[in-house]
């Protein structure tokens, strides 16, 4: 169980570190001072490759993907539990470490919703403040 459960946070951790990278072109040679005058008649953003995204967006969006991963990790958890407790064969012992196991995949899973909710309000209110 505990390799399991070693594996599959080295999994989560792994998967955290993802990111999606994007080219820089640093070596073309645009003349930074002609396109922030405004006068050049070239859009900052599309020049070096910003998106028009709302910051506030993208972390509800980042938000959102981590806390579904965390979500589906915590069902998991409960599922390995429900499988140890069918396959204890009335032993009593493997039988309380599975219910242990249950247990703590439903706290967590309470946890993960609590700040899902949590996160959704203060995102909310940030975009209606700010709007």
């Amino acid at each position: 169980m505990n390799k399991i459960l070693k594996s599959l946070m080295i999994f989560a951790m792994a998967m955290m570190l993802v990111v999606p990278v994007l080219a820089v072109n640093a070596q073309q040679g645009v003349d930074i001072d002609y396109l922030m005058s405004g006068d050049s008649g070239v859009d900052v953003q599309d020049t070096i490759g910003l998106g028009e995204r709302d910051p506030r967006d993208i972390a509800a969006t980042l938000i959102r993907i981590i806390l579904g991963f965390l979500g589906i990790l915590a069902v998991i958890i409960i599922l390995i539990g429900g499988f140890k407790w069918m396959t204890a064969a009335g032993n009593e012992e493997q039988v309380a470490e599975a219910r242990k196991v249950i247990v703590a995949g439903v706290i967590g899973l309470v946890i993960i919703l609590a700040a899902w909710g949590i996160a959704r309000f203060v995102l909310d209110s940030l975009i209606t403040a700010t709007q």
